[in-house]
């Protein structure tokens, strides 16, 4: 089964240890916030030289006024979709209060940024458009155009970031886990999205903010990369970071992916898959078959290297729906949301293989990776 991210690189060269982030590299950004209230965007995966930014920060001697965290929580312990409320981080005999971007607001409001003058974005990605850490980056990044303030982006590597695949999302499914005309799996880091989200002019009103980023030092877009600390609760192992791409589809069909069990994100099935390798289930109360046996696959068990170039794949897909026998109870609205189309849902349904369906977004995919190449900061996987 999947190993902890701490364990999973077996031989896999390039480590954590090998690549200096952005938050490391405080002489190259301190100019930008010196002597300014910073308000940080950040949660548990927000760390420099072991320590979480806050306490990095403030130990340097830099003023905090405030701390925004996205899906998730501060903490990385709260369910996914579970709306998150307000709190305080205690930073030695101050408390910073912290304001979710998870909640009522995913924005941060006027009033959460009276205090700031400087905003710094700080946060671990898995790579996926439907991963909401990007969402939130986008709305900070309009926030602090709306309020003229600076947005500094300390940027951290892609675990997904070697490659570009998947139907691009059409406008008319935009929503918080798809909010701009990019793939499946956009092959770039924050920082990089950061410069795209401002280069294309995607913010309200064709905004754009004051933008830095502060790149990662030793990293390109050909490098194997652990994040050191998980980066949402279900995304335990880099197998399941491989997987997520694919797999997270299920999210918006009747098919689990293994949550609420100790390998989230690695296996995919349900009650009634016929000849399925793998069963697994689900803790009593999950919301998807809680106290259920599940039979079907479990494609984490595979070679970590094979699933890294295996990447983005509709054949899992296309495989629980061929084992579902209600073909008409598959699919849930939320799957047109995730995959930033209705045209895959209906290639499914039509019984198209996937050679057929990757044509279908061809043209859209070579356009944006020409849009792409105009945003990188690092060597590409391709060059």
């Amino acid at each position: 089964m999947a190993a902890p991210l701490h364990q999973a690189f077996g031989q896999v060269p390039a480590k954590p240890s090998q690549v200096t982030v952005g938050a490391v590299q405080v002489g190259v950004y301190e100019s930008l916030i010196s002597g300014k209230k910073i308000g940080l965007v950040v949660n548990r995966t927000s760390v420099a030289e072991g320590v979480l930014l806050p306490e990095f920060l403030a130990g340097k001697g830099f003023s905090l006024s405030a701390i925004f965290t996205p899906e998730h929580g501060f903490s990385i312990n709260r369910a996914e979709g579970e709306k998150i409320a307000d709190d305080v981080y205690p930073l030695g005999k101050q408390s910073v209060p912290i304001y979710s971007l998870y909640g009522e607001n995913k924005k941060p409001s006027a009033s959460n940024l009276k205090d700031v003058e400087v905003l710094v974005f700080d946060i671990q990605d898995a790579g996926a458009r439907f991963y909401t850490y990007l969402s939130t980056l986008h709305y900070c990044m309009e926030a602090a155009a709306e309020k003229g303030i600076p947005l500094l982006v300390l940027d951290r590597p892609n675990p997904n970031g070697h490659y570009v695949d998947g139907p691009v999302l059409e406008k008319k499914f935009q929503s918080f886990v798809g909010m701009h005309p990019i793939p499946v799996v956009h092959g770039c880091t924050l920082g990089e999205m950061a410069r795209m989200i401002n280069g294309e002019k995607w913010l309200a009103g064709k905004r754009t903010c004051n933008l830095t980023v502060v790149p990662c030092l030793n990293y390109d877009h050909r490098s194997f990369y652990e994040p050191p600390v998980p980066p949402s609760p279900n995304l335990r192992s880099l197998q399941a970071l491989y997987l997520y791409p694919s797999l997270c589809l299920f999210e918006g069909t009747k098919v689990s992916v293994g949550r609420g069990t100790e390998n989230p994100f690695t296996c995919y099935g349900f009650p009634g898959y016929s000849g399925g390798k793998f069963s697994f289930t689900p803790e009593t109360g999950n919301r998807l078959y809680g106290g259920t046996l599940c039979k079907g696959e479990c494609p984490g068990a595979e070679e970590m290297q094979t699933l890294r170039n295996r990447g983005f794949t509709l054949s899992y897909l296309l495989d629980a729906y061929k084992h579902w026998k209600d073909s008409s109870a598959f699919f849930v609205p939320f799957f047109d949301k995730l995959a930033g189309t209705d045209a895959l849902r209906k290639q499914v349904v039509a019984g198209m293989q996937e050679k057929e369906i990757r044509k279908s977004w061809k043209k859209a995919l070579s356009h944006y990776k020409k849009t792409r190449k105009k945003y990188l900061l690092y060597r590409d996987f391709e060059n």
